[in-house]
């Protein structure tokens, strides 16, 4: 095992995490598979190797949430299913897992085609959109819709989306900031971290107290976890404020960047698009709208997203803390060791995938994907903490971009340049693009 180059006394390597973090993470792998980096004067391990990936995300007990991603997100989550430990964890799963069976996820699709179409709508042939917030703006909808159904205006989801972003754009600032100093400080960004982490909050708690107080109930994710039971089991007020908190920023900022990459990709690559937009004609034959049971006939868009989420993970890196003593690539840990892993190094690693900054989708194609090893693709993580909402974001964003396929086509604004924005999830930043309707749509 060797140590990362370029650490500085106290500082670590906070400089080449602050400045240039998926460049610094993608290099790590040619040091071997566990290579040590310092966070501040503290030391931490980066997993780099797909089969000790598995190791640790299939032992959540020994390797357990926790780090220094995860300390300075619990006060924004909570004890959260995103946070918890491992024994809450195991718990709050079992609750909640019914929730987010693929039969409940189905029921949403109205919601999320209602979604793109409602942000999509106002947009006028040759007009320059921002394409990331309008992305976000979709998620932001279709999340708040299948939590809460009808009992939540327009104006709290605009809320909603207004808080979401503070609260990202704050969060990776301060896992990296040196001996944690930085979010102590009385700065305008501190004081909005906070006044949108207690609007939020705030807005969450009076939701489920009115949810609580219904007589009559909802057909959303919320009434699904209130009135989740197991073995006499279920979740208290606080826990329910907890988990709609983790679903509304997971359900919101990853799926919303993982559309903005894939729509950028797309215009960017005009033979796919071209597959894309003729799959689409195929698939709906003269309807506006897809539906869910389209859903397996959109095979080349789900290459295309899944190669989206390969080179573009929404959560590019992730923390754990070993919980005993334990081994791992032969090197002993003990108790309390952060360790990390990133999607983004693993999935670029040449070792791993052929020509590897290549926008390939059809690398997924049933042929030739089962030459990609085992563990080496994990935008959703592994083992019993792998994301529960996996098929719910996969299927909005399938729905999302087949209708948007089907009424547009989106172009780059000549000279803007789109670059990576690794902060809590991985964002293209502003995306403007020229909005022209297909001749059809």
């Amino acid at each position: 095992m060797r140590t990362a180059p370029g650490a500085l006394p106290l500082l670590g390597h906070a400089l080449p995490l602050r400045r240039d973090p998926l460049g610094f993470l993608a290099s790590l792998p040619a040091h071997g598979d566990l290579v040590e980096v310092r966070l501040g004067p503290r030391p931490a391990y980066l997993v780099c190797h797909p089969e000790l990936v598995q190791q640790v995300l299939s032992d959540a007990r020994t390797f357990d949430k926790g780090g220094p991603l995860f300390e300075k997100v619990r006060p924004l989550l909570g004890n959260g299913l995103g946070t918890s430990g491992w024994h809450d964890h195991r718990r709050q799963r079992r609750l909640m897992q019914p929730a987010f069976a693929r039969e409940r996820v189905g029921a949403y699709a109205a919601d999320m085609v209602h979604g793109i179409t409602t942000v999509t709508r106002a947009w006028q042939p040759g007009q320059t959109v921002d394409v990331s917030a309008a992305m976000q703006s979709v998620t932001a909808r279709v999340t708040a819709r299948t939590l809460f159904s009808t009992s939540i205006s327009d104006q709290d989801v605009t809320d909603i989306q207004h808080c979401l972003v503070v609260l990202f754009s704050g969060v990776y600032r301060r896992m990296t900031a040196p001996l944690g100093l930085w979010e102590k400080l009385p700065t305008p960004g501190n004081r909005r971290f906070r006044a949108a982490h207690d609007r939020l909050r705030g807005l969450i708690h009076c939701i489920v107290r009115a949810h609580r107080r219904a007589a009559d109930g909802h057909d959303d994710l919320l009434t699904a976890l209130a009135t989740a039971h197991g073995d006499g089991d279920s979740l208290s007020d606080r826990e329910l404020c907890d988990q709609v908190m983790t679903l509304l920023v997971a359900g919101t900022e990853p799926t919303g960047h993982a559309l903005a990459w894939a729509v950028h990709l797309i215009a960017t690559h005009p033979e796919v698009e071209a597959r894309l937009h003729a799959e689409t004609d195929r698939v709906l034959a003269g309807r506006r709208l897809p539906e869910i049971t389209d859903l397996h006939r959109l095979q080349y868009t789900g290459r295309v997203f899944t190669e989206v989420l390969r080179l573009y993970p929404p959560g590019w890196m992730f923390t754990r803390t070993t919980t005993s003593d334990t081994e791992l690539a032969g090197r002993a840990l003990p108790r309390g060791t952060d360790i990390l892993y990133s999607p983004y190094a693993l999935h670029r690693n040449p070792r791993l995938f052929a020509e590897p900054a290549t926008f390939d989708p059809d690398r997924w194609h049933p042929d030739r994907a089962r030459s990609v090893p085992r563990g080496a693709f994990i935008p959703f993580g592994a083992g019993n903490r792998k994301c529960i909402g996996e098929h719910f974001g996969t299927t909005e964003a399938l729905l999302a971009l087949s209708t948007l396929c089907a009424r547009w086509r989106l172009r780059p604004v000549p000279g803007a340049e789109i670059r990576p924005r690794p902060e809590t999830t991985l964002g293209t930043g502003p995306l403007p693009m020229l909005a022209h309707p297909r001749a059809h749509g």
